[in-house]
């Protein structure tokens, strides 16, 4: 059902835990049950770091590992323009209508965060 890079990603977050930082935002998946809180170091309009707190499903938890790995180098700018296509990319499997929220979660976050 999952690539293995998604169930090593769920099984395995990577990135989890806090930064003291004044970038961060929660987010909720209220019909999945998923939530997120993301934490942010910004510096010189550039992602730095990225932490996470997750209790989400398989798809949501690799999700936002994945974009832990993936943000860090990016400019603020970029990321604010990033959209389902690209985390769909990113996660390199299809999905359903209805687990798009669940896919979309971390990113929608992420930009939630950035807002401040």
């Amino acid at each position: 059902m999952y690539r293995d890079e998604i169930l090593d990603h769920y099984k395995r977050p990577r990135n989890e835990g806090r930064l003291d930082t004044a970038y961060e935002a929660e987010g909720e998946n209220a019909s999945c049950g998923d939530d997120t809180h993301i934490f942010l170091d910004v510096e010189d309009g550039r992602i730095q770091d990225m932490k996470h707190e997750t209790d989400g499903c398989a798809i949501c938890t690799a999700a936002v590992s994945i974009l832990s790995e993936e943000l860090p180098g990016k400019d603020v700018e970029e990321i604010e323009g990033l959209d389902s296509d690209w985390m769909l990319e990113e996660l390199g499997i299809e999905i359903s209508p209805m687990r798009m929220k669940c896919a979309m979660l971390g990113l929608k976050t992420v930009q939630k965060a950035l807002e401040k």
